[in-house]
């Protein structure tokens, strides 16, 4: 019989997260899987779980929650031998991942989606000895947004986000940062480093929109200034698509961009907490086979 290890944040989605569990279970076991069900207490819970799963050659690992226990569920593949499929139900604040593989954020029709048979191949990102999926930010920004409480994540969601990203950018803080990528460097005042892999950042899903799952490469954005004039025209580029065109931003892709300050400054990493530069990020293609919607 095929195995399937489920893993749930109970406190993901206003805690609603245990509510779905009994019906992931029933789903998978009408597709011929053996089901075991795994609760995260701590952090790095998930991650000893995907591990586990690894090891003992499962052949679904499904991550019940927000963006970050899907991180450490995606920490749990690197480097294992046997990668099981992923499934994704997304209960978080944002979920780009899933937005940006149209994972529904219905969680009843997410679970829907676990008996499809397309499996699509996506990219992995290495920041320094870990991975990520969607996006690394760092600077002033990128710090306040790690800061963000999980009371604010539950009562305001997605606004809890935006409401300490404005304040940031009407004080237009800045670090000094140096980025290095292809044989280029840029060196200036930045309050903001963006590198993604999907079209989807912060629910802005136009945000990078040439950016594809599956293309190797990293979209990367070092927005330059944003004095409280500027804020209005960048959210207004974010909105329409086109940020790497605004006056203020500069855009390139890449396979491998190292990001260093000589300033103390932490990075924000698929909406967690992430390390302090300086950083090294890489591709890694098609690294993670996902459980998609059928296509229509």
């Amino acid at each position: 019989m095929t195995q399937a290890i489920v893993i749930i944040n109970p406190s993901s989605g206003k805690e609603e997260a245990l509510d779905h569990v009994r019906s992931v279970e029933e789903l998978l076991r009408s597709q011929g899987y053996e089901v075991t069900v795994r609760k995260t207490q701590k952090e790095g819970d998930a991650t000893d779980y995907c591990i586990a799963a690894c090891e003992a050659e499962a052949d679904l690992v499904v991550s019940i929650g927000g963006d970050g226990t899907l991180h450490e569920t995606i920490n749990g593949l690197s480097g294992q031998a046997h990668q099981p499929k992923l499934g994704i139900i997304p209960l978080g604040t944002v979920n780009d991942f899933a937005r940006a593989l149209q994972i529904p954020l219905v969680p009843e029709e997410a679970i829907r989606t676990l008996a499809s048979s397309r499996v699509q191949q996506v990219d992995a990102g290495r920041i320094n000895g870990s991975l990520f999926v969607n996006v690394v930010a760092a600077g002033k920004l990128a710090e306040s947004l790690s800061s963000v409480s999980s009371v604010d994540k539950s009562r305001l969601g997605a606004l809890a986000y935006f409401k300490e990203g404005i304040k940031e950018l009407a004080g237009n803080s800045a670090h000094s940062l140096t980025v290095q990528h292809d044989g280029e460097t840029w060196e200036g005042e930045a309050p903001l480093f963006l590198a993604a892999l999907t079209n989807s950042v912060g629910g802005f899903e136009k945000l990078t929109p040439e950016a594809a799952v599956d293309d190797g490469l990293i979209h990367c954005y070092i927005i330059k200034d944003l004095h409280f004039i500027n804020t209005l025209t960048v959210s207004l580029s974010l909105l329409l698509g086109n940020l790497k065109s605004h006056k203020d931003v500069e855009y390139f892709t890449a396979r491998e961009v190292t990001v260093s300050s000589a300033e103390a400054v932490r990075t924000n990493v698929d909406g967690e907490e992430g390390p302090a530069l300086p950083v090294v990020l890489s591709i890694i293609p098609r690294h993670i086979r996902v459980v998609v919607p059928e296509q229509q």
